[in-house]
């Protein structure tokens, strides 16, 4: 595999798109849909991704935690595929590129997406860099939550509105609580390696027990989104979204299971839930727009 791929880290970057694709179906919905800021924010997601996945490959390295008796797929700077060097210009090209496309964003939703993109840049940093890791002292899944999804949905739904909705922040929760489990999994599975190197990980903190619990938890919570909707506003289309319960079931019952390197299987599978999960809400979305 390109060892480029293996520090952008490809199949993680559903959490930065889908609740963007959120963002865009909630404008339509509510008839402010543009096309330009809607992609520009999409592209500006997937690169400030693109960076905070750099650098976690980076740090992670110098600070111990990627050995070789880590169980999750490799790592680029940890395998000796590329240099610290190489890694560290290409994270700071993929934060100047989002900075000068956010720029528009800037110009079209004002100051508050200003504070947003900035406030972003620093927690992509914060993460893994910085004096106080983030996801070093438990505070990785929060992160996950708040920037992959409800400042992420939020935010694509304000450039084109140019308003805030609390439709947007309810909605922010389904995908928040997906990206949270992404990051939660591969915590779970690298208890044993974060424990030696001294990375307070949530999952480390809590153990291997409740962490899977946890995630059990995060899992129906997000399924419990739509469906509060539908139940609030009386939108029953909104209950097409339980299409996804059945794979729901299978992630929580390897969430349950499964030991060691075969957790990495429960990643995807939280991947896809990502992913349908947010199609199946947005699909309905656009759909009540056009035709109910």
């Amino acid at each position: 595999m390109n060892p480029w791929f293996l520090a952008i880290r490809p199949k993680t970057l559903p959490a930065g798109a889908a609740p963007v694709v959120l963002g865009a179906a909630l404008a339509f919905a509510d008839g402010h849909f543009s096309l330009l800021p809607a992609l520009a924010a999409l592209v500006c997601a997937l690169l400030m991704q693109i960076a905070s996945n750099l650098m976690n490959d980076l740090y992670d390295y110098r600070k111990g935690t990627d050995t070789a008796e880590r169980l999750g797929p490799a790592r680029a700077v940890a395998s000796g595929l590329l240099t610290e060097q190489a890694v560290k210009r290409a994270a700071w090209l993929a934060v100047i590129v989002a900075f000068v496309l956010g720029q528009y964003l800037v110009w079209v939703g004002g100051w508050q997406i200003l504070a947003v993109g900035v406030i972003s840049l620093i927690a992509a940093w914060a993460y893994t860099g910085g004096p106080v890791p983030l996801s070093y002292i438990g505070l990785g899944e929060v992160c996950a939550f708040v920037f992959f999804g409800v400042v992420s949905v939020s935010g694509t739904y304000y450039v084109q509105a140019h308003e805030w909705s609390l439709l947007a922040l309810l909605f922010s929760l389904a995908p928040a609580f997906w990206s949270a489990n992404i990051l939660l999994t591969n915590n779970i599975r690298d208890i044993p390696t974060d424990t030696t190197a001294g990375k307070r990980t949530l999952a480390v903190r809590i153990g291997s027990r409740n962490a899977r619990l946890l995630y059990c938890i995060m899992l129906g919570a997000a399924f419990c989104v739509p469906v509060l909707y539908a139940l609030l506003w009386r939108e029953w289309w909104m209950l097409l979204s339980l299409l996804a319960v059945p794979l729901g079931v299978v992630a929580c019952r390897s969430a349950m299971t499964l030991q060691g390197a075969a957790l990495n299987g429960l990643l995807l599978q939280t991947v896809r839930l990502l992913i349908v999960h947010t199609v199946l809400i947005a699909g309905v979305l656009c759909v009540r727009r056009l035709f109910l």
